[in-house]
């Protein structure tokens, strides 16, 4: 990962651990936890650690990574499953990303 990219949040399959970055603490509790559950039941479904980071322009993107030994890792149901995350979820991740490009970012919202 690179170093100016901004960590959402991410879960591992490998720990079972969630994790949501300590900056987005003041999201909703309602758009931490849709977020806990996409993560976990990503990497639930079809393993490895999945992780949602911003870059510098403020684009959102999905991020995996397996482990060299991880045979059980399901890369085809991984992209068709962040594929459908996307679609599910698209108004949470559009609101995410103008939240982003606002707070963080300092661009004036849409008006």
């Amino acid at each position: 990962m690179e170093k100016d990219k901004i960590v959402l949040c991410g879960a591992s399959a490998y720990e079972k651990k969630f994790y949501l970055n300590e900056a987005f603490d003041n999201l909703p509790k309602r758009v931490k936890d849709e977020l806990k559950v996409m993560c976990v039941l990503y990497t639930e479904d079809v393993g490895g650690v999945i992780t949602l980071t911003f870059d510098e322009a403020g684009t959102l993107e999905f991020e995996v990574r397996v482990k060299d030994d991880d045979y059980m890792f399901d890369e085809i149901g991984s992209d068709l499953k962040i594929k459908k995350m996307r679609e599910d979820h698209k108004d949470l991740l559009e609101a995410i990303v103008t939240y982003y490009r606002v707070v963080f970012l300092g661009e004036a919202g849409e008006e």
